[in-house]
């Protein structure tokens, strides 16, 4: 084995990105959770793929399944550069019955061991399995390391989470050296750690292996008609009860700018999540600072002229307070405040966005005001339209979620029209 170089130089991530994310409602009727845009020009995915990046990660593979297309025209567009005469590799691994003309990817384990002969031609020694669906910026190469020193069977990402939420998680119960002793699916009462009864490790679905080791237990998993063919139902568990099974705390790799004073990571996956994680990026101090140029974010970029803000008018000028505003935006005559528009929105005179999050190539005519939404990609609100203030009238035509985010997509838009 090479001991000169990073342990990341050895390694490749392997991201979990099939799945649908369906308490985004429609925000996932189109593409999958990892392909769902955040914060103004990015995509979810990016952020794991950019920390393998920034860790020095430079093969790759992406297992998707759930109305993948969004997601593999961006990864196309926008992960491109990858070269194979430098010894790089991004994989776009599509469910496509390449073991049995009957099974697609049964679970997230089978989604590894379906591709085994094509992580076998990276010539790896470690493999990191990443979930391609959360916000959060790490080094994993510090992850790797650990997971070397202690000679564990896997390394297992961990959340430290108050202990009266985690029952939301997969928790683990770990001893004074950080074995986790035993792993559970979302208990009703959850372990405590050791010198800290309130706190509890949760699962991050991050785990490292030894490519050789872990290519071992998929062919035994695969052939297990009893399993799930899930890392966090059944291998983790098993390694937990017959190996030797290590937790890593987060808060221990995750990459903070002088800004961040907590280590933020984020399961954007409901709408209420979505819009606030999105709307927090609008705050003055953000608790996810990303423009940090040490561990940028990587993304495609549209080649589209800064934003615009047009007229100077009582009632009638182009402003945003607080707020993030891509480019190619054009805000005519528009009052934008605690807001982000992502690329190419275009907003029209007299319309007020407050707390709004507005996804790529959105239009808003005249008039408007919305407030506390999403609207979704290449959406035409139509002149006049009120949403965010009588929520009784908004739930006839719109989603409006537990915290009273309304969503607004260009199907419910036309459904509306059509009744009126």
């Amino acid at each position: 084995m090479r001991t000169n170089v990073r342990l990341s130089s050895r390694s490749m991530a392997f991201v979990l990105a099939g799945g649908r994310g369906s308490r985004l409602k429609e925000l996932t009727d189109r593409r999958a959770k990892p392909a769902v845009y955040f914060g103004g020009k990015t995509r979810i995915i990016d952020f794991a793929l950019s920390n393998a990046m920034n860790s020095g990660i430079r093969k790759m593979a992406i297992a998707t399944q759930y109305k993948a297309h969004s997601l593999i025209r961006h990864c196309q567009r926008g992960w491109s550069f990858f070269r194979a005469e430098r010894n790089e590799y991004l994989d776009i691994l599509p469910a496509s019955q390449r073991i049995s003309e009957d099974r697609w990817y049964r679970g997230t384990a089978d989604a590894v061991a379906q591709n085994i002969d094509i992580i076998d031609s990276y010539d790896v020694d470690f493999v990191v399995v990443l979930a391609g669906d959360h916000i959060y910026k790490m080094d994993y190469e510090i992850m790797l390391r650990e997971h070397v020193d202690s000679g564990a069977d896997v390394t297992v990402g961990c959340l430290t989470v108050p202990r009266e939420e985690a029952s939301a998680f997969g928790v683990m119960a770990v001893d004074g050296t950080g074995r986790i002793t035993s792993f559970l699916e979302k208990p009703a009462n959850p372990p405590g750690m050791p010198g800290d009864d309130t706190k509890t490790l949760a699962s991050m679905g991050i785990y490292v292996f030894d490519w050789a080791f872990l290519r071992d237990l998929l062919r035994r998993d695969s052939e297990d008609a009893n399993s799930s063919h899930d890392f966090g139902k059944d291998l983790i568990p098993e390694i937990v009860t017959n190996g030797t099974a290590m937790a890593h705390r987060f808060d221990v790799s995750c990459v903070r700018a002088s800004t961040e004073r907590e280590a933020y990571w984020r399961d954007v996956g409901t709408v209420d999540a979505f819009w606030q994680a999105n709307i927090d990026l609008t705050n003055f101090t953000p608790e996810l600072d990303l423009w940090d140029k040490t561990w940028p974010i990587w993304t495609y970029s549209e080649g589209v002229p800064p934003a615009k803000f047009v007229h100077d008018e009582e009632e009638r000028r182009g402003t945003a307070i607080s707020s993030m505003v891509a480019g190619g935006c054009i805000i005519s005559g528009t009052e934008v405040r605690n807001s982000l528009l992502f690329t190419q929105v275009h907003t029209n005179s007299y319309a007020m966005l407050d707390h709004a999050v507005i996804l790529p190539y959105a239009t808003i005519e005249r008039s408007a005001r919305l407030t506390k939404v999403v609207v979704d990609r290449g959406v035409v609100i139509p002149r006049g339209l009120v949403v965010g203030e009588d929520p009784e009238e908004d739930a006839k035509w719109f989603r409006v979620s537990e915290g009273g985010v309304t969503l607004v997509t260009q199907d419910m838009l036309d459904r509306r029209a059509a009744a009126q």
